[in-house]
């Protein structure tokens, strides 16, 4: 009797897991499929890989963040250092503000199975399996979770986690082939505003260095 009900049990825990795991994939799916455009700010934590016995030095920063499909996103990073990341659908600008200095690469060149792609470019859950290995995550801290990996194994990121609140972005857990781990997390979310047409367009700030890529 006994060992009927742990057995018993044991499936229906089973079931619940598969249920909330299943979550994250249905959360992404729905993301993909319904979500044309997002603003929302950010902190990102960037957990450097310590050794043995060392303190982690975390490294936070706070902005905003844009995007628009196909292919369209803006970082802009306001503390503690002014920078911009910008993806205008076919070039990434790259500016800090501290250097003076712009650098521009071709986007499709740039980007590849990055966690900006993942956000940002593709059109369906289809589209993106072409370039990640996606399975669902445990749920915690109140999101569902998909862990995505790159099938190529040459780039340096190792995997993304990506958190959500329903259909709606939440936050980003990534690590990179150095052990490096980035986090962010997201609040103020906007699903589908109507950006402004400039929205993406950079211009190289005057006396700025220009750096082609």
């Amino acid at each position: 009797m006994m060992k009927r009900l742990l057995s018993g049990v044991s499936l229906l825990l089973a079931l619940a897991a598969g249920q909330a795991w299943a979550g994250g994939m249905e959360s992404l799916e729905s993301f993909v499929k319904n979500v044309r455009s997002g603003r929302a700010q950010f902190t990102q934590t960037v957990t450097p890989p310590t050794k043995e016995g060392e303190p982690a030095r975390n490294r936070v920063s706070t902005g905003s963040f844009e995007f628009q499909r196909p292919g369209k996103f803006k970082f802009d990073y306001k503390k503690p250092f002014a920078q911009q990341i910008v993806a205008d659908g076919e070039s990434l600008w790259l500016y800090d503000a501290d250097l003076n200095q712009v650098t521009q690469r071709k986007q499709a060149q740039a980007l590849g199975p990055t966690p900006a792609a993942l956000i940002a470019s593709a059109s369906d859950l289809r589209a993106l399996q072409a370039d990640f290995q996606l399975e669902a995550a445990p749920d915690r801290d109140g999101l569902q979770w998909v862990k995505a990996s790159p099938k190529a194994k040459d780039g340096q990121l190792q995997y993304v986690l990506v958190g959500f609140a329903g259909e709606s972005l939440a936050a980003l857990e990534i690590l990179d082939s150095f052990g490096q781990r980035s986090v962010l997390k997201f609040d103020k979310v906007e699903v589908n505003p109507a950006l402004p047409a400039g929205t993406f367009a950079f211009k190289t700030p005057p006396g700025a260095d220009l750096i082609r890529q």
